[in-house]
């Protein structure tokens, strides 16, 4: 059924003249001369079209047309594009260094959608929002519409009529030239971080406007007036150029698919006030390409038919020429999953036509999805898309490819596989092996224009010991899932044989793409399906291969972590401790070149250290984790549970033995010297209070007391956790044993965070046991310290112990 969006349009108001408006409510005047017979009409409040759109004008026709008159620009709009629903795309263009983290291409707004409506002389933009629906055959429809009022983005004064007068000419400059937060290509809080006064006209204006038939394209520059700019601030202008996409929605929505918590994809919401619940009800639909069988008889018999229109991407022509075929390897690793939902040559990768082939064929045009290859010093890609915000029907998408991504997995794959694997024990990896890492990335990078966002919680599914099988890796990736961030296989050790190290598209990944477009025939809305999709979830429930677990920026589920695989974090991370160790004692011969500074050596020694620090944060996890696996009603267990008494302790354990002690394999005066003057004691200092401030954060320490309260004596009580990190943290107290350097800022960093937690300001941290637990661990501490002083001979750790204990006295009395 047609639904009605959030923000209804009005009818148009239609304008009347002076003359018609007093004819309709005075009589004439007695003595007011009538018309003449063929009396000339009253003036045009527009100008000629030919005085507007000149002979000298460059045109382009499309959606509408643009049109170039000397230096000034224009829209022609048809009068039947009124009250049509266009979507807005705004995205940086031309980037400036240190502005944001995603370069040229990134969307500097979410995408909106406009209708452009005419009153009296003028053509309003409004701004359409989808937050809410209704059908319009439903009586709330009209509260619908007279609750939600559209907000008017800018006004246009028309110009002239088009030729035939079915069109409307307006000047576009004061739109592209303005700070007009619609299309604006800076936020608030860059405007405060610059020291942004506004868009200084003068030196804002449009480049050029393309149109296609389904959308047009206006690139324009703003150049903001700031103080401290991200870039060459003694200009005091920071430029950017931006690309405004206006794009046709479809005049025949695709029927939406209802997302499902249980299987991942991203999504579009909206209250339905139509729906028949005692409440405001709520649709949400996943984002998905239109993907339907060109043969549905053959579909039905169960063969596998090719769609209607698939998916085709289009490899930008500035790619490099060695690298194509490996990003074009990437997009149809797809297609298998695709097969196994039904639908062959579902996903393509072409060249793009050259001119002499396709003379009118340019990415820009919304019909063609490319893969943008970006000059930029950017370690990344991302698989942005275009949706229909009525219903999720992905329409378009361009995959931002930067050039330096070559260096990030350079760098992935040396740390996590060099130490078992001969093709990784170099600077420069040979071009085929490049190739492999680069299509690993292009097919996660399509996995998200697919509509699939990262899938943390799948590479638990692989035991630790499937993982150091060669067997096993031959026929697998490290994860059932790409969209895993499982990187590369960093457990297996010399002598287990792998020789696959690397992600694939898996069993999670062949799931999703059935759930998300195997076809159902005769549907016409999305509740039609729901109990064909719940059965097919239910078929896979309680498979860890098929399971979704979500990203989180502080993972509080242990089990659905970035950059972790298998399913054990802290014997994962101790075989991978032992792989870092192996290759940071080659780094002076696998990470130096003849005649070469040391450049190379420190990012790759850097890359070992942030290796190590990322083991730390998967192990710390699982101290206060809780378990979220997504169930309906319908299934077996719960949906939360919290990790076991046995895996947080050993969780601590391993945090003291493999960090609180001090990891001396990684003070290499081999390498430090050769790469730095000073800084490995703040090196080792920062990454043990980072783990420190990780382990005792607020939200932590209340899931572990929540934890004790919901299980009681099987649950890792507070005070135990306390203990464990105290006895490990201050073991000389009961040897004697010197305190080194190290160790000494350890034990001050664990004072200041328990002080800071007995002290705090935090209403919340004060009402709870966090601040009571802390204030009785000094005590206890401030009692060891004392009896460990008449152990301790070395003159410098008496000094430190006693400075301890003045600390801790300072805490709990400061008035003392």
């Amino acid at each position: 059924m047609k639904k009605l969006t959030l923000s209804i349009a009005l009818l148009c108001i239609i304008g009347f003249s002076p003359g018609e408006s007093s004819a309709q409510l005075f009589s004439k005047k007695k003595d007011e001369a009538p018309k003449k017979e063929g009396a000339s009409k009253s003036k045009s409040p527009f100008k000629k079209y030919s005085e507007v759109i000149t002979k000298e004008a460059v045109s382009d026709e499309g959606l509408f047309t643009f049109h170039k008159v000397d230096e000034k620009y224009y829209f022609e709009i048809s009068k039947k594009l009124l009250d049509k629903e266009i979507l807005v795309v705004s995205r940086i263009s031309g980037h400036v260094k240190g502005l944001n983290f995603g370069g040229a291409g990134m969307k500097s707004r979410p995408q909106q959608v406009i209708r452009f409506q005419k009153k009296d002389h003028q053509l309003l933009v409004r701004s359409v929002s989808y937050n809410s629906v209704a059908d319009e055959k439903d009586p709330i429809y009209k509260s619908v519409r007279n609750n939600n009022f559209e907000p008017v983005i800018h006004s246009f004064k028309i110009e002239a009529l088009g030729k035939d007068s079915s069109t409307y000419v307006i000047n576009i400059e004061d739109f592209f030239t303005t700070d007009i937060p619609m299309i604006g290509a800076i936020y608030d809080s860059q405007r405060k971080d610059f020291k942004i006064s506004g868009v200084d006209k003068s030196r804002s204006l449009v480049m050029w406007g393309k149109a296609f038939p389904e959308n047009v394209e206006v690139r324009h520059i703003l150049t903001y007036k700031g103080t401290e700019i991200p870039d060459n601030q003694l200009t005091g202008a920071l430029s950017i150029e931006m690309n405004q996409s206006f794009i046709l929605l479809p005049s025949d929505p695709m029927v939406p698919r209802n997302h499902d918590d249980r299987v991942g994809y991203f999504s579009i919401q909206q209250i339905d006030y139509s729906k028949n619940e005692q409440k405001a009800a709520k649709n949400r639909f996943i984002t998905r390409w239109r993907l339907e069988p060109s043969d549905w008889e053959a579909f039905n018999r169960g063969e596998i038919v090719e769609p209607v229109k698939p998916i085709v991407y289009y490899i930008d022509p500035a790619t490099p020429l060695q690298w194509r075929k490996a990003i074009k390897q990437g997009i149809e690793d797809w297609q298998p999953a695709f097969e196994k939902a039904g639908l062959k040559n579902a996903i393509i990768a072409k060249d793009a036509p050259t001119a002499e082939e396709d003379p009118d064929w340019s990415p820009e045009d919304v019909r063609y999805s490319v893969v943008r290859y970006i000059a930029t010093d950017i370690q990344n890609a991302q698989g942005p898309h275009v949706h229909d915000p009525r219903t999720g029907e992905i329409l378009e998408s361009d995959i931002l490819w930067y050039h330096n991504v070559m260096n990030l997995l350079r760098n992935w794959y040396f740390i996590q596989t060099a130490a078992v694997n001969p093709e990784a024990q170099k600077i420069k990896f040979e071009e085929d092996l490049m190739g492999e890492l680069i299509r690993f990335v292009a097919a996660h990078e399509v996995g998200h224009t697919l509509g699939l966002p990262h899938n943390m919680g799948s590479s638990v599914a692989y035991p630790i010991d499937s993982l150091r099988s060669a067997e096993f890796m031959k026929t697998h990736g490290v994860a059932p899932s790409i969209m895993d961030y499982a990187r590369f296989n960093y457990v297996a050790q010399p002598g287990d044989g792998v020789t696959n190290f690397f992600p694939k598209v898996g069993e999670y990944d062949d799931w999703s793409i059935e759930y998300g477009y195997r076809p159902i025939a005769n549907i016409t809305n999305p509740d039609q399906e729901e109990e064909t999709l719940n059965n097919w979830i239910l078929e896979k429930a309680g498979n860890p291969l098929y399971r979704y677990g979500r990203q989180r920026g502080n993972p509080t589920d242990p089990s659905a972590q970035t950059e972790d695989i298998g399913d054990d974090s802290m014997l994962a991370s101790e075989l991978g401790i032992e792989n870092l160790k192996r290759i940071k004692d080659k780094l002076l011969v696998w990470g130096v070149e003849d005649g070469k500074n040391y450049d190379e050596l420190q990012e790759l020694y850097n890359n070992v250290v942030g290796q190590y620090n990322r083991y730390m944060g998967h192990v710390t996890a699982n101290v206060g984790g809780i378990y979220e696996y997504y169930k309906t009603s319908d299934e077996e267990g719960v949906v939360y549970s919290h990790a076991s008494l046995d895996k947080q302790k050993r969780a601590v354990e391993f945090l003291n033995k493999q960090l609180f002690e001090t990891p001396e394999w990684i003070i290499d005066p081999a390498i430090l010297n050769r790469i730095e003057e000073e800084g490995i004691v703040d090196r080792i200092k920062a990454l043990q209070n980072r783990t420190l401030s990780n382990l005792l954060s607020k939200d932590r320490m209340k899931r572990v007391l929540e934890n004790e309260a919901l299980n009681a004596n099987n649950a890792y009580a507070a005070t135990v956790l306390m203990g464990d990190l105290r006895t490990g943290i201050f073991k000389e107290l009961r040897t004697g044993a010197v305190i080194d350097t190290y160790r000494r800022n350890l034990q001050k960093t664990f004072v200041e965070h328990l002080g800071e937690l007995a002290n705090s300001d935090d209403k919340d941290v004060r009402t709870t046991d966090i601040s009571s637990l802390s204030r009785g661990n000094l005590l206890d501490l401030r009692t060891e310290i004392n009896r460990g002083l008449s152990r301790q001979t070395d003159q410098m750790s008496r000094y430190h112990l006693q400075d301890l204990v003045n600390r801790i006295n300072q805490v709990l009395d400061p008035r003392g």
